[in-house]
C-alpha cells in the first residue's frame, strides 16, 4: 500500500515544490505530514498499511501561494478518496492555479 501525489502549478507551468500536505482518515486523524519536493512530489506518504475506507489528503495551498507572493481563492485543498484495497497504490495528482484545481487518480 502507497500513496504518492504530484502538484503542478498550471498558472505557471512548472511543479508546485514545498506544499505541506497533510494525509488523514475521514475522520479527521492525522496519519501523515509530507512537503512536495523541488519536482511537486511526494514519493511515498502514510503508513505502510491503510485499512480500505476514506480518507483526505489536504494541500497547504494558501500558504504555498502567499510564499510565492500570490493571493489564492483556495487557503486549502481537501481530496477525499476511497481506499478499497490496502495493497494498491494510489496516486492522486492535482493541477493547481491561484483560483481553481483539478484533481483525478493517477498511476
Amino acid at each position: 500500500m502507497s500513496i504518492s501525489t504530484h502538484v503542478l502549478d498550471t498558472s505557471l507551468g512548472r511543479p508546485a515544490a514545498g506544499i505541506a500536505i497533510t494525509l488523514a482518515s475521514i475522520d479527521g486523524t492525522e496519519l501523515a505530514t509530507a512537503t512536495t519536493d523541488a519536482d511537486g512530489r511526494v514519493g511515498t506518504l502514510g503508513p505502510e498499511v491503510l485499512d480500505a475506507g476514506d480518507y483526505t489528503l489536504t494541500f497547504a495551498t494558501g500558504d504555498w501561494f502567499a510564499q510565492s507572493g500570490v493571493r489564492g481563492f483556495y487557503p486549502h485543498v481537501s481530496i477525499a478518496f476511497t481506499v478499497s484495497d490496502g495493497s494498491d497504490h494510489y496516486h492522486v495528482p492535482v493541477l493547481l492555479n491561484p483560483y481553481g484545481y483539478s484533481t483525478y487518480r493517477g498511476s
